[in-house]
């Protein structure tokens, strides 16, 4: 959206977290408020209209109409924890959500790096954004203390963490299926 910048590409002011969509790592997407390349968005648009709020939980009428339907589809990144993310910023503060955010986002880089087979991509963007900072943490220590490892094909150890990111999942009844529209 033209005129529509942000500091922050990474969270959105909606509550998405753009720094770990397939589309922003890919560099289809400039994340949120990122410039050329925006797409039209309605709370883009309500954010400039409101003088420019850098998150919708800073707004007097959060949480608004907007907000009745957001976590019920997905996009190319899983709506499913936007309002609570929101909430957790909001009660955390930005700082600290973003220093969180960070972390998950080296989880991902090592998981896109090292076992991703080329088609697991999705599964490890949502699986991130899903599920908790300790479960991720949990995953890797699990990686780190399988004994072979190393004598695994990139298929067999993509697999075996996508296994692991299931587990975890299923553990905390997470489905880590994006839930498209559809029609």
């Amino acid at each position: 959206m033209k005129g529509f910048n942000r500091p922050n590409q990474l969270f959105a002011l909606c509550g998405l977290n753009c720094g770990l969509c397939p589309m922003f790592l890919n560099k289809n997407c400039p994340g949120c408020g990122g410039g050329e390349g925006n797409q039209s968005c309605k709370i883009a648009r309500c954010s400039i209209e409101h003088g420019g709020i850098e998150y919708c939980f800073q707004c007097s009428e959060y949480p608004c109409g907007k907000y009745t339907h957001i976590d019920d589809f997905d996009s190319f990144i899983t709506h499913q924890n936007r309002k609570s993310d929101i909430e957790k910023a909001k009660r955390f503060g930005i700082d600290a959500y973003n220093a969180e955010q960070a972390e998950k986002t080296k989880i991902l880089e090592i998981f896109l790096s090292g076992y991703n087979d080329g088609r697991k991509k999705t599964l490890f963007c949502v699986a991130v954004n899903l599920l908790e900072l300790q479960d991720l943490q949990a995953v890797l220590n699990e990686i780190n203390h399988k004994p072979d490892m190393d004598t695994l094909t990139l298929k067999e150890k993509s697999a075996f963490v996508a296994g692991l990111l299931q587990d975890a999942a299923a553990a905390k009844n997470i489905d880590l299926k994006l839930h498209k529209k559809k029609g």
